[in-house]
């Protein structure tokens, strides 16, 4: 027998339940201001991945940069091709932000499913493992950024 994990009443202020995605939110704006601002396609603009120096291979991070920055152009395009993994996360880490955002004004707090929360874990870290991999090997080089 499972038990149903319901939504439950968040007795915080509405001000305390928005302020952790509402900081989120601004932190991704100022940090994708500076990526805007100062142009990571430029070599060495913003360092480098410690990464790619030691082994040579892209991690999967490499590209995120500028991936940023070619999405505060308007060039969908041009950031899934610096980092195809991240580009394809976007929607539903906006559907998660989302969400936080409605349940913090509505008061509402879900419980997690520690299965749900494995599963997410597993395959989150399994595409990543797997996008890893795949994308530095020798016919895969259309995923390099």
């Amino acid at each position: 027998m499972t038990a149903t994990l319901l939504p439950v009443q968040d007795p915080r202020s509405r001000r305390q339940r928005m302020q952790a995605p509402t900081v989120l939110a601004v932190g991704l704006l100022g940090a994708s201001l500076a990526l805007h601002a100062r142009d990571p396609h430029q070599q060495g603009s913003w360092g480098f991945c410690p990464w790619l120096v030691m082994t040579g291979t892209y991690c999967p991070g490499c590209g995120g940069l500028r991936a940023v920055n070619d999405l505060t152009h308007g060039d969908v395009v041009a950031a899934a091709s610096s980092n195809l993994l991240f580009v394809g996360s976007l929607p539903l880490l906006g559907w998660w932000w989302l969400r936080r955002m409605a349940d913090g004004w509505r008061g509402v707090r879900r419980p997690v499913d520690e299965r749900t929360a494995y599963l997410v874990t597993g395959v989150v870290l399994g595409l990543t493992v797997l996008f890893w991999v795949v994308r530095n090997l020798p016919f895969a080089t259309w995923l390099t950024p």
